[in-house]
């Protein structure tokens, strides 16, 4: 696989969402986003609600994360095993803070921070609307709340096609008074599950700062 073809991809893909002020929904309704971080639905009438299950489980970092990545918009970290990833600031995409690269196979990632703060459930469906401008067939494979580290946050498993590849999405979403964090992974359809422990340990860094 020709890893500038996937990195190509997710750039495009995954645009952060301060740029675009409506979305529509996987249930077809649309929402308007304001830049005070504000929203609501463009037909107030459109309330669909799709509940989403909570993972009962609590998740914390794993002992093998020893590092603390810092971000300098949020106050989030992200802990992460320095002798599996490597990592560096994003040049590519004004909009990603940090770019991540698994040292050995096709796995990549992400960490897009915003100074905005935006509900959860309308988080998911800008990102799932962003995605499909590259992938039309990107559809949520899977989500979930999770109590990460003591936050809330929303998973995200999303794969569709581009240019005839297939490839996956697996990421946190998260958002307090301070702004939105966006901390994806992706590589082709068909090699995730193979990195799924892999990427679980390394969300499960995600943490607030003080």
């Amino acid at each position: 696989m020709k890893k500038s073809i996937l990195v190509l991809i997710c750039i495009c893909s995954v645009n952060f969402i301060q740029a675009q002020q409506k979305a529509v929904t996987e249930t077809g309704s649309e929402v308007i986003l304001y830049d005070d971080g504000t929203w609501k639905f463009q037909n107030e009438d459109e309330l669909t609600i799709v509940e989403v299950r909570t993972n009962p489980v609590k998740l914390k970092k794993s002992e093998g994360a020893t590092f603390l990545l810092k971000s300098n918009i949020l106050n989030v970290g992200f802990w992460l095993d320095p002798k599996l990833w490597s990592f560096k600031k994003q040049t590519e995409n004004e909009a990603a803070e940090y770019k991540l690269l698994l040292k050995s196979g096709d796995l990549y990632g992400m960490i897009i921070t915003e100074k905005v703060e935006i509900p959860l459930e309308t988080l998911k469906s800008l990102a799932l609307a962003n995605g499909q401008k590259v992938a039309p067939d990107l559809k949520i494979v899977k989500e979930e709340y999770r109590n990460v580290n003591g936050l809330k946050v929303l998973l995200l498993e999303m794969s569709g096609t581009t240019q005839g590849i297939k490839f996956s999405y697996y990421g946190y979403y998260y958002s307090n008074t301070n702004g939105t964090v966006q901390f994806i992974t992706y590589t082709s359809t068909k090699l995730l599950n193979s990195y799924k422990s892999k990427i679980e340990i390394l969300l499960n860094g995600l943490v607030e700062l003080e």
